[in-house]
């Protein structure tokens, strides 16, 4: 494939009719309102669980739940990012960046930027996501020392520490402009660890902030998070075709309520429509698997299958060699985009 193409696309209606495209893709205001509430919903339920009832294995729990709905806050910010969280344009950032956003330190218009070049660039050499996938397949010992590094917080206290002397500036800035860009660019995150602090504060104990949102933020939410980040698109079977450069994984009700929260599993429907919300994946799905695409999506049976491959657990699953399927013409929309 040339480089300087993008990877193969597929027209939206050349694989869901006009009627039901239309269908998935509306937004819902309540639905998104009720999708972050949910989150922050269990976040302080998982708190109170332990402060009510303090024991390691309530600790434990809690920490695997609010991890969970912190990585799902970023999933609902990534819905965001596609302008799918709410129908109306001004809730969408705002909802996005006040309760899903500012309170991970991440920001929706940075993210929105960063990531329609994934989407227009999927596994290509330019993909700014393709350092997630590239290594992969890996060792069980390096992925092991990945997850060490994750539940420890040394892989958070590294990104938070970049991100930190990046909002910092240039060190031989005048102060009151390194004082300036690090308000800029981490005064509003602040002010949500603050307003967070003062309710765990408020509802529980000033030492709950600490112990059930930073800790879980530090550890948890990075390990699952990698996980994510290996069934969407590591080893995938052929990173120019649009069914099978990206991953859909199957998720019982274990896998969506400790690693893979608010439908984050159904990753081909989102690369094949990209702007269809979130909760209209596993109806897209369906679409897809009924239309006879199932044969062509590359869909794992579970997480620890998918692990299992991407880390040589067994010789004999390990990724498939990469096969060229049949190139179609045309550039994959919604009506929306034609990134």
């Amino acid at each position: 494939m040339n480089s300087k193409n993008a990877a193969i696309r597929v027209p939206a209606r050349s694989i869901i009719d006009a009627e039901t495209l239309a269908q998935l893709r509306k937004r819902s205001d309540i639905m998104g309102i009720a999708l972050v509430a949910h989150a922050w919903t269990v976040i302080l339920g998982a708190m109170a669980l332990f402060y009510f009832f303090p024991n390691p294995v309530t600790f434990i729990l809690s920490v695997m739940l609010i991890g969970t709905r912190q990585l799902g806050l970023s999933i609902l910010l990534h819905d965001a990012a596609h302008n799918a969280l709410t129908k109306t344009p001004w809730l969408n950032d705002r909802l996005s960046d006040l309760f899903c956003g500012l309170p991970l330190l991440a920001n929706t218009a940075a993210y929105r930027h960063y990531h329609m070049k994934h989407h227009a660039r999927t596994q290509q050499a330019d993909d700014p996501d393709l350092v997630l996938s590239k290594p992969f397949p890996i060792s069980r010992d390096s992925f092991r020392r990945k997850m060490i590094r994750d539940l420890t917080g040394q892989t958070a206290y590294q990104q938070r520490k970049a991100q930190i002397l990046s909002a910092l500036g240039d060190p031989t800035w005048p102060l009151f402009q390194r004082i300036s860009h690090f308000r800029q660019r981490l005064g509003a995150a602040l002010i949500a660890q603050a307003i967070i602090f003062g309710i765990c504060t408020l509802l529980f104990h000033w030492s709950i902030y600490f112990a059930l949102w930073v800790l879980p933020f530090f550890t948890y939410h990075m390990a699952i998070t990698r996980i994510r980040n290996i069934a969407e698109h590591a080893i995938v079977p052929d990173n120019d075709d649009p069914f099978r450069n990206a991953r859909t994984t199957k998720a019982g009700l274990l896998a969506r309520t400790f690693i893979a929260p608010y439908w984050v599993n159904y990753h081909v429907a989102h690369h094949l429509i990209m702007h269809i919300p979130a909760f209209q994946l596993p109806k897209l799905h369906d679409k897809l698997i009924d239309a006879g695409y199932g044969p062509r999506m590359e869909i794992a049976e579970s997480y620890i299958d998918i692990i299992k491959r991407a880390t040589g657990l067994n010789d004999d699953t390990l990724a498939p060699p990469k096969t060229k399927k049949p190139r179609l013409k045309g550039t994959m929309t919604d009506g929306f985009s034609t990134n």
